[in-house]
């Protein structure tokens, strides 16, 4: 089964909390605080695997978790950073964000290794809060979490050149012709459900990619018949053969075929439309009427593509096709499908806005990351702490915003599971 779209969702590692300890130390307060941070969590990459070809591996797999950091501990003593995980894929796949559509990584490169979702930071443990006058911090900083996210995994195939045309007009054929591919090939549409590539080698010692796209039909744009699985690994290519069928079999009219397909194209990707192409006229041993294949003739150079009458069946005209293909390939440069400014690679900073505030039946909600990160760090019982709390609400601006909201003595403030009165 070929498998070259699915969802799975991600997650990093949680950072450790970091510890609060006092070693026991004579003339030093409470000992003298000794925490150790907590380790960092695990980050999450995306490595080429050079023997996997599909995704079939995700069909059922769907959820994929980094290896939390340990907290830290006594002695100044450092959590253990969690593991990272590396998740291979076929070279060809693109990492897109399911929520925006953004692209995180093109893994097309042999060897890549891609950072896709960093860890959490581990929090500091209670010895780098210390002062001259807190000398005994009874707070800690908790680990920072780590980041899930749904992601798309999209493979498209790296081929040179790749065959496209309507259903059954003789794209297999020429791939079992000019490789040692060995498609499956019979007189019904749409036979090839699935890409197939082979290795064309010219008698001049050139060799290129060749694949087998499954046949196009109107409305493959939208998704109709094999749709948008069709179009998706044309976009790796750098040259297309259009096969046309000249034969003028089963009522088909070859200059039709010709913009149907082009229409489809310029539906799915204007630069796509305007990728070089070459006509392939084929079953012309077969062909009864001459003129289908002239008029076709005349769209080629009103359209200024070059043009090949070979017959599929008994290679006849494929081997010259072939050796021009090669010529041809090596004027054509290698060009990236996606964009630096496409490429986006997440870290937590990115994820959203430090705090919001919203009032909600006469109580003020504070909620947001930095939100999150204060409390995990507050000590709710220790003085010390709540006055470190008190501080960093001045720092973020949260003070002052819920005064700008209209927040008055007596009034509710959530803050995360935490509830408070404000007073001024």
């Amino acid at each position: 089964m070929f498998v070259d779209y699915t969802k799975i969702i991600i997650k990093s590692g949680d950072g450790g909390n970091g510890a609060i300890s006092f070693r026991r130390e004579k003339y030093i307060a409470s000992g003298g605080p000794d925490g150790g941070d907590g380790g960092k969590g695990g980050d999450i990459y995306f490595a080429v695997d050079p023997d996997a070809n599909t995704l079939i591996d995700f069909r059922y797999n769907k959820k994929f978790k980094a290896e939390n950091g340990e907290n830290g501990s006594g002695s100044h003593c450092t959590g253990k950073s969690g593991n990272d995980l590396y998740i291979k894929v076929p070279i060809g796949t693109i990492i897109k964000d399911a929520e925006t559509g953004k692209v995180i990584a093109d893994l097309s490169e042999k060897g890549q290794v891609e950072l896709v979702l960093p860890g959490g930071k581990g929090g500091k443990g209670n010895s780098h809060f210390a002062t001259a006058t807190r000398q005994a911090p009874h707070f800690s900083q908790g680990g920072e979490k780590g980041t899930q996210k749904e992601i798309i995994l999209e493979l498209k195939l790296l081929a040179d050149v790749g065959l496209i045309g309507f259903p059954n007009v003789g794209k297999s054929t020429i791939l079992s012709q000019v490789t040692k591919a060995t498609p499956k090939i019979a007189d019904y549409h749409f036979t090839t459900l699935e890409p197939n590539l082979g290795v064309v080698k010219t008698d001049y010692g050139d060799s290129f990619v060749l694949a087998d796209i499954p046949g196009i039909i109107e409305g493959a744009s939208s998704g109709v018949g094999l749709g948008l699985q069709f179009l998706r690994h044309i976009e790796r290519t750098r040259l297309l053969l259009h096969v046309i069928d000249i034969s003028g079999s089963e009522n088909r009219n070859p200059v039709d075929d010709f913009y149907k397909v082009q229409e489809e194209l310029k539906k799915y990707s204007a630069k796509l439309a305007t990728r070089k192409q070459i006509i392939v006229a084929n079953k012309s041993d077969i062909a009864q009427d001459e003129k289908l294949y002239s008029n076709l003739e005349k769209v080629a150079k009103k359209e200024n593509m070059e043009i090949y009458r070979v017959t599929a069946a008994t290679g006849n005209g494929l081997k010259e096709l072939m050796i021009h293909v090669a010529e041809v390939l090596k004027t054509l440069p290698k060009e990236e499908i996606i964009s630096d400014k496409e490429r986006v690679v997440y870290t937590l900073k990115e994820e959203k806005a430090p705090y919001d505030i919203k009032k909600e039946n006469g109580e003020y909600i504070v909620t947001g990351p930095a939100v999150e990160r204060l409390m995990n760090n507050v000590n709710i019982e220790d003085n010390e702490s709540l006055a470190y709390f008190s501080r960093m609400l001045d720092k973020l601006g949260i003070n002052q915003k819920l005064k700008e909201m209209g927040a008055k003595e007596g009034d509710t403030i959530r803050l995360a599971d935490w509830e408070f009165e404000w007073y001024e």
